[in-house]
């Protein structure tokens, strides 16, 4: 698990740094991520590996990452209430965005890696 969790942790901070040195507008755990899946991809981890079972720990906990936004949420209640029109539009229209784009990514993927389907 130590192991798992360390790999997750380089991955990101490398990301981190990265961006720093190379002052590109995306998030650095957004590059870590990509850093991991050509990892994970070059030395084809199973399912039993450190990092997995790091990653499948990690999300069974994934709902407590929802409480810190609920407290915003009640903080700000107020100025939601009062831009509730244009907020309504900007979840509505980047919640299609997002969905495009997830469409996109795995048809993409399916063309790349046609060998390779979900279980």
């Amino acid at each position: 698990m130590i192991t798992g969790l360390t790999l997750l942790l380089a991955c990101q901070l490398v990301g981190e740094v990265l961006v720093r040195l190379l002052d590109v507008p995306v998030p650095g755990p957004v590059v870590g991520m990509l850093l991991l899946l050509v990892v994970l991809r070059a030395r084809k981890v199973g399912d039993d590996a450190a990092v997995v079972r790091a990653g499948t720990a990690l999300l069974r906990h994934l709902q407590l990452l929802f409480i810190p936004a609920g407290v915003g949420v009640v903080a700000y209640a107020a100025v939601i209430r009062d831009d509730l029109l244009p907020l309504a539009v900007a979840l509505v229209g980047s919640w299609l965005l997002g969905l495009a784009a997830v469409g996109w990514t795995t048809t993409l993927l399916e063309r790349w890696l046609p060998g390779e389907r979900a279980r």
